[in-house]
């Protein structure tokens, strides 16, 4: 196998440069499901992975997706590799060894669909231990944040009317493209107010939506998005640090800055809660113990806290593609065509000229089949 590599420690960086049939060379221990649909829509010929695409700690739908799409993954390969690849290089795979112009410069293993599924398999049982772990996490943070969440963060005053509308929040999560889909007819006749986080804005970019607030820390969101959107926030840590800032300062672009703990999701539901938001739909955030696993971050505390703070008037629209289609079916199609023609044909029933026609073919059936 050989093709041009594309090399970042950072897959979500990556998957926005790399080109259909070129090899991704990423180091992300456990790969989760966004980040290989990620690699999935960017149509890359092969992943191979410095680290392990599953470790056992718990059972990462990553590789499972890759492996699905027909996208191979050379697992744990030499951990010096990116040091000789640089970016727009040839590379070759031969059996588990990596070439570059001749040279041998590495090796992995495949990692086989029986692979993923035995090693899905093993994690599952490790799922008990690290659920404890998750919730001893979640209490140690939720003691530190409560007040910070429970009791208000300071929110900027926003140019954005938000106040008595809908709001959608939407993150670039798991299936938050079908979500979205679906979605479609919501949005144009409620026209609620569009919170992009990060890569979010992007989204909604994509299904021709404009976002009118990004908030994040700047990471992940395309320049025309920030260029394009009425407003941005910067999560900041709770200190004051914002790196985002930089970024924006260098697009000549304006920004308010939050300081708070947790995720750039609870910042956006908390500024649509706090600023009189109706409704708030979050579209694509964390909302299972895999989506909090594959996040990353211990505990999650946060996101419990902002959901128990802003209760009924959240909506989660996650999985709403496999609980609604709106695909015509046939036999609806072959009803309504059947009702259409009921009365006519009981009208014509009824009319000389329908009753003359069908006796003449009656008697020209008589005559033809003699009888």
């Amino acid at each position: 196998m050989k093709g041009i590599a594309r090399v970042d420690k950072k897959t979500k960086d990556l998957a926005k440069r790399i080109r259909p049939g070129e090899i991704a060379i990423i180091k992300h221990r456990d790969i989760d499901e966004v980040a290989a649909e990620s690699l999935v829509n960017a149509k890359v010929k092969l992943v191979i992975n410095l680290d392990k695409s599953i470790s056992g700690k718990y059972p990462n739908l990553g590789p499972k997706t890759l492996i699905g799409s027909n996208i191979a993954i050379i697992d744990e390969a030499s951990k010096d590799l990116m040091e000789k690849i640089n970016e727009g290089e040839e590379v070759e795979v031969i059996e588990n060894k990596i070439f570059k112009s001749g040279e041998l410069i590495g090796e992995g293993r495949w990692l086989t669909k029986e692979d993923v599924q035995q090693q899905t398999e093993e994690a599952k049982k490790n799922i008990a231990h690290e659920l404890d772990k998750f919730i001893e996490n979640t209490l140690e943070y939720a003691k530190k944040e409560k007040d910070i969440i429970l009791n208000g963060i300071s929110i900027p005053n926003m140019k954005t009317q938000i106040k008595d509308r809908h709001v959608v929040v939407v993150v670039r999560g798991q299936n938050y493209k079908e979500d979205l889909s679906i979605l479609q007819s919501y949005i144009r006749e409620e026209k609620p107010v569009l919170i992009g986080v990060d890569g979010g804005a992007d989204a909604l970019i994509e299904f021709g939506h404009k976002p009118h607030i990004i908030v994040g820390d700047m990471d992940s969101v395309s320049d025309e998005a920030l260029k394009i959107c009425d407003e941005i926030v910067v999560h900041a840590y709770p200190d004051g640090r914002a790196p985002g800032m930089e970024r924006i300062n260098k697009l000549n672009l304006e920004a308010k800055v939050i300081p708070a703990p947790g995720t750039s999701e609870d910042i956006a539901m908390l500024i649509a809660y706090e600023k009189g938001g109706d409704l708030i739909v979050a579209l694509g955030s964390h909302s299972n113990m895999i989506d909090f696993l594959e996040k990353g971050r211990k505990g999650m505390a946060s996101t419990f806290l902002v959901r128990l703070k802003i209760g009924s008037k959240l909506i989660d629209a996650k999985g709403v593609n496999k609980l609604y289609h709106t695909g015509v079916k046939i036999k609806y199609i072959f009803a309504l065509v059947l009702s259409a023609l009921l009365p006519i044909i009981i009208i014509s029933m009824y009319s000389p000229i329908i009753q003359y026609l069908l006796k003449l073919f009656q008697m020209r059936l008589k005559i033809l089949f003699d009888f």
